[in-house]
């Protein structure tokens, strides 16, 4: 029987394992990249495993999250970051330089390669044909000294693309609809691969867009074939030498097949606190709109930036909207600024925004109070931009600039009746201008890294313990995302800070969750998390599991769990256990005392544990699922000491 992308990437990779689906392997790593938000802690990660310089064929730092600079933090980070980067091998792309997912996928994505990297939306990547994946900052770390990363072998979901888009269709609607059919969560274990004859029609920028929101589904990555759309991108970028044709075998198998006709889609929208709302947009009532963004690593290419310049030219936004418009990436920012197409967009009424991520990750540009924002990004989770009380709704470019200029939440067929499609031609080339990527140092001995006063040590945990005698610290309800459990805009500059980042986890939940943690840490009383579905959904922030671990979080016992963050905490020691009756999770509430005996055991074994609640007179079962690797993990009290102990 043939292979399919993935088997034939992930195949050629393997160091440890069997290729079978639901066992665990290790693969190795062609190329890493972090974000500023995350890789500031996951290079402190690199220098406590004591690796001298990275091994991967390429590893990239870029700056394109805290860019607004109130304080000394997120410029001393950026510093640090620069000068950690030309000592240890890894190129620096600078603030002002691009959104790290779009610039990668420009300038560096090699078809056939894997790339790990410390964001969630790193599968941004399989619209070149990679096996890109997101993950903790801890294990890019690792990945980056040469070690593999660890996946559950996945099963392989095809979504078949067949027919033509119908005008006012576009990519966005694609992903929409494959969350519509798939959800957010139940996912976990399984790669999408697309396929069709349909993909001979969508653009590498397009691929790219239905890949990046793909992480959404909580799926492993999401990847295209590399055939010849994808060979054109490359020449166009100047970098044609990097092209591999990587396609499924004939007779390839997959786990199910999902057939989506394009004909048949219109325009959609993610609705509010979900990826997962879909709705058609002429079913939505016209809601009044008060902001409209279009950018993020989702629809910011030249793609969409010039839809969006053709369908404001010779317009207005309508009064009473804000509109802001992000580019991806210097490469596109300069290309539209070349060809007319920034000032269309300028004389409708609209603000430029720098080329970052911004306000996607709600450190700039929040709504009103009360607010609606129609947002090109990929993620609308309450709160995520900055305004509790706003409802964001996510769409295509040519659904916003739709809003934007009826002032509604619109269908744009209805918006633009009878004016024709505009027709957006890829470039023959893109302006490759690599200027603000700088190479390592030649000589590494030369290079001071600079460490500012916000930056300090990755905190320590200890051994897991022989017995669990605590409290339910706090009870969530189903889709707890790491923004809700560690709060991202203006937050993020203490990233690097874990004591001070520490005081806001769960502070939308619980204000007084981190007091209360932290003074149960000092009585010696083990913090314990009940969750319900879907647990750590959302970005792959590894502070959702550091800075519990630094309270005293123990363990957390959840319906279910994502699998970054169910990754993350292992990394940092907190036992990661599911319910075995899931109606269990009634008989929790917050301030109860749980014990566990038998712990360390427990772990060794079958992972069963008991908990012990209401004074030891009612027993739960819970399962702690872990690999002989996993195990080592957790009894050691996180990944960074079972390193150290195993040296």
């Amino acid at each position: 029987m043939g292979k399919n992308v993935v088997q034939k990437i992930l195949d050629s990779h393997i160091v440890e394992g069997k290729a079978q689906a639901g066992q665990e392997i290790g693969i190795r790593i062609d190329q890493t990249l972090t974000q500023d938000a995350t890789g500031t802690m996951a290079y402190l990660q690199f220098e406590a495993l004591g690796f001298d310089k990275v091994r991967t064929d390429l590893s990239v730092s870029y700056v394109d999250h805290n860019t607004i600079q109130e304080g000394f933090e997120n410029a001393d980070d950026h510093k640090y970051l620069e000068t950690v980067a030309a000592k240890y091998g890894i190129k620096f792309s600078k603030p002002g330089n691009g959104i790290c997912h779009q610039v990668h996928l420009e300038r560096f994505g090699v078809p056939g390669k894997t790339l790990l990297g410390s964001d969630s939306h790193t599968p941004t990547g399989g619209g070149i044909g990679m096996i890109a994946i997101g993950a903790g900052g801890l294990d890019v770390a690792v990945a980056m000294g040469g070690g593999p990363f660890y996946l559950t072998y996945p099963k392989v979901v095809k979504v078949e693309l067949t027919g033509s888009f119908k005008p006012w269709v576009a990519a966005k609607d694609i992903i929409l609809k494959v969350l519509e059919i798939l959800s957010t969560k139940g996912n976990v274990g399984t790669v999408i691969e697309y396929g069709g004859p349909a993909l001979a029609n969508l653009t590498v920028p397009q691929r790219s867009t239905i890949t990046n929101m793909g992480a959404e589904l909580g799926v492993t990555t999401s990847v295209f074939p590399s055939d010849a759309v994808t060979r054109e991108f490359l020449r166009a970028q100047g970098r044609e030498s990097s092209f591999t044709e990587v396609t499924a075998d004939p007779d390839a198998a997959y786990e199910r097949v999902i057939k989506i006709d394009l004909s048949e889609l219109e325009p959609l929208a993610a609705c509010p606190h979900s990826p997962g709302n879909i709705k058609r947009l002429r079913d939505l009532n016209h809601i009044a709109v008060d902001q409209v963004l279009v950018g993020s690593c989702t629809n910011s290419s030249y793609r969409d930036i010039m839809m969006v310049a053709s369908l404001l030219k010779g317009r207005r936004i309508a009064d009473g909207v804000t509109m802001g418009v992000a580019c991806g990436s210097r490469q596109v920012l300069q290309m539209v600024a070349r060809n007319g197409a920034l000032a269309d967009i300028v004389a409708s009424g609209v603000r430029i925004l720098e080329n970052v991520c911004g306000f996607c990750i709600g450190n700039s540009m929040a709504p009103q109070t009360g607010g609606v924002s129609v947002r090109t990004s990929n993620r609308n989770f309450f709160g995520r931009s900055g305004t509790p009380s706003a409802d964001v709704y996510l769409t295509s470019p040519e659904s916003a600039v739709a809003a934007a200029l009826s002032g509604r939440i619109s269908d744009p067929r209805e918006v633009f009746g009878e004016i024709k499609y505009p027709e957006i031609p890829e470039p023959e080339y893109f302006d490759a201008d690599d200027s603000m990527v700088f190479p390592p140092a030649e000589d590494p001995s030369r290079i001071t890294i600079f460490r500012g006063p916000n930056i300090g040590d990755p905190p320590a945990s200890d051994p897991c313990p022989e017995a669990i005698k605590g409290t339910v610290t706090i009870k969530v309800g189903d889709k707890i995302t790491t923004d809700h459990i560690m709060p991202a805009g203006s937050r993020l500059k203490y990233r690097s800070n874990i004591p001070k980042y520490s005081e806001f986890v769960f502070e939308r939940e619980d204000p007084e969750f981190s007091g209360k943690a932290l003074e149960n840490k000092k009585k010696g009383i083990h913090n314990i998390i009940i969750a319900g579905e879907s647990y750590g959904q959302g970005s792959s922030r590894e502070h959702a599991a550091i800075c519990p671990m630094y309270l005293g979080v123990k363990m957390v016992v959840a319906k279910s769990m994502e699998r970054i963050h169910r990754a993350n905490l292992i990394n940092f020691g907190i036992i990661p256990a599911i319910f075995v009756n899931p109606d269990d999770y009634q008989l929790f509430d917050k301030g109860q005392d749980v014990e566990v005996k038998g712990l360390r055991g427990a772990l060794e074994g079958d992972g069963i544990l008991t908990l012990s609640i209401y004074g030891g007179t009612r027993n739960v079962k819970v399962t702690a699922a872990l690999t002989d690797r996993e195990k080592k993990m957790i009894l050691a009290g996180g990944l960074i000491n079972a390193t150290r102990m195993g040296k």
